[in-house]
């Protein structure tokens, strides 16, 4: 993993125009059309069934669309695969318990390959860089089944990294994961894309643990998906459409910011309102990372 060099460009690294996704012959969405910058951590957004994981793998050129054109890094999507990092939700029920991490993240690099697959000296290392961005090298003789949840999901990112990707595409990182490991995990997301300048984008169903780290989303509303920065998204009437429910975007006293159903009845300490844009501007999420 190279950490000097600066990936960051005003490019953009995702482009839909006019892409439309359909399966089974049923229409998941349309009319999309949007950019996704370089150097920017985006979620994807939107209720059970809008098609969140679909438009990921059409992005891997793994579902073909329906309708319109999809870049991913410059090329059509499916091409520029080498670049990308992807990691599953279905990861740690996919992977085999019994390999151990560090086998698990040379999978990274030996298992695309047909027919004998020799790990060099040079692999290792790679893999050995990568577990040791992720923190979890002191576990590399350790099997999967001896290690918690959030080390496996650490190691699915190691496996992920190890070629050194562009784009990091992740489904679901933080499901099943303890408090404890969805901060680690969103910690490593921020050192990945600060310290690599690397382009993220994560599926995800709840929006306040990455609310942080967090640049813009696609949100897929009314069978139709859109992109928008944070301090645009973050907009009470546009979160409640989203998810079929009263949504408010709430500060507590001490500046911390997160997304919360409205109750009648308030319980606990009374929060402070705050318009959206004051809202990403008290997070920091308004700054220019592009």
């Amino acid at each position: 993993m190279d950490t000097d060099t600066d990936r960051t460009s005003t490019q953009a690294c995702i482009v839909f125009d006019h892409a439309a996704i359909r399966r089974s012959g049923r229409l998941i969405w349309s009319e999309g059309t949007f950019a996704i910058p370089s150097g920017t951590i985006t979620a994807i957004v939107g209720t059970n069934g809008t098609g969140k994981t679909s438009m990921m793998q059409a992005e891997l050129g793994l579902l073909p669309l329906d309708a319109g054109s999809l870049q991913v890094l410059g090329q059509p999507a499916g091409q520029a695969n080498d670049h990308i990092g992807y990691v599953p939700q279905s990861y740690t029920s996919d992977i085999d318990s019994n390999l151990t991490a560090e086998q698990s993240v040379l999978l990274g690099l030996t298992g695309t390959r047909f027919g004998i697959h020799p790990v060099t000296r040079q692999d290792r290392e790679r893999a050995r860089k990568a577990m040791r961005f992720v923190g979890v090298e002191d576990r590399a003789h350790l099997r999967l089944s001896q290690l918690s949840g959030g080390l496996r999901q650490r190691v699915a990112i190691a496996q992920a990294l190890v070629c050194d990707p562009d784009l990091l595409m992740l489904d679901e990182p933080l499901a099943n994961l303890d408090l404890a490991g969805q901060r680690t995990t969103v910690h490593l997301l921020a050192q990945l894309n600060s310290r690599l300048g690397m382009t993220i984008q994560v599926v995800a169903h709840d929006l306040n643990m990455l609310l942080p780290v967090l640049t813009g989303a696609v949100y897929l509303l009314d069978g139709h998906p859109h992109y928008a920065r944070m301090d645009d998204v973050l907009d009470s009437d546009l979160l409640t459409h989203l998810y079929g429910t009263k949504v408010e975007v709430v500060t507590t006293p001490q500046g911390d910011m997160f997304v919360a159903p409205d109750m009648d009845e308030p319980i606990g300490p009374v929060h402070n309102r705050y318009q959206p844009s004051q809202v990403a501007r008290l997070h920091g999420t308004d700054r220019e990372r592009t």
